[in-house]
């Protein structure tokens, strides 16, 4: 009989995007025991903009759905979970995620695969966190062009990360594209487990800065992105925000009144 540490983490509904009710470490302990059993797996790291993406697309939202985990990737969702009396759900970041993965990988000989992130990245990144974690084993780093993979590059890239026998693959193309090729390629690779970290690559390689830990906590991590990336981000947090904001108070207004006791 397998102990209650093995049970999948309860879920529960953002706007139809079911969302693991996690720690940070329970979800570190989750991906471990994923690798020590070699279960096939694909992590969703997914905040307010991955949850108004599934909105607008249905198959992203059944790609979360199929998820092994879904990880509350900002503090709305925390919030959210601690209303309804999930008391234990903290944030589980991508960037805090992969941090803790390399720091456990060191003595449990994890296999990392960085796929991913603008040119050069992959291999900074990779290059970084080896000096941050000594002994922490790369299998290997690949940055995909800027356009759709031929069947011949597909297959190629598929054989480069079985051969080398990753455990973990870090896949950095940001949400929707990053959870599309990991529901893609789930069956192809030999990896127990995918996980979607979009900006982690930037952060990690130290090509563009995080928000100071007081901005992440309070909920004013999306303010300071949008400071330093506002062309590119704009559309996301004052469209997305205020819609989250009023589609999730409608479905409060919607949602039935629970029996008294």
């Amino acid at each position: 009989m397998g102990s209650d540490s093995a049970a999948p983490a309860e879920r529960f509904d953002i706007l139809g995007v079911p969302i693991s009710a996690l720690s940070r470490a329970s979800a570190a302990d989750t991906i471990g025991r994923w690798i020590q059993n070699r279960e096939a797996h694909y992590v969703c790291v997914t905040g307010v903009h991955g949850v108004m993406e599934s909105q607008r697309d249905e198959d992203l939202r059944r790609i979360h759905t199929r998820a092994g985990m879904v990880t509350p990737d900002g503090m709305p969702l925390v919030w959210i979970a601690h209303a309804r009396r999930l008391h234990w759900v903290e944030r589980v970041y991508g960037p805090d995620l992969m941090l803790d993965c390399c720091r456990a990988g060191i003595t449990r000989g994890y296999r990392h695969f960085f796929y991913g992130g603008g040119e050069g990245i992959a291999e900074r990144l990779a290059d970084r966190l080896r000096t941050r974690f000594p002994g922490l084993i790369v299998a290997g780093t690949f940055t995909p062009p800027f356009r759709p993979l031929s069947d011949a590059e597909r297959e190629a890239v598929e054989a480069r990360i079985n051969n080398a026998r990753a455990d973990i693959v870090w896949v950095g193309l940001s949400t929707p594209k990053q959870e599309r090729w990991m529901a893609e390629h789930r069956r192809r690779l030999t990896a127990p487990v995918l996980v979607g970290v979009g900006a982690a690559f930037d952060f990690h390689a130290g090509v563009k800065p995080q928000a100071p830990r007081w901005m992440q906590r309070s909920g004013l991590e999306w303010s300071f992105r949008l400071a330093t990336e506002p062309r590119r981000l704009w559309k996301r947090y004052a469209i997305n925000n205020s819609t989250f904001l009023w589609k999730l108070a409608v479905s409060s207004l919607l949602r039935p009144a629970k029996e008294p006791a």
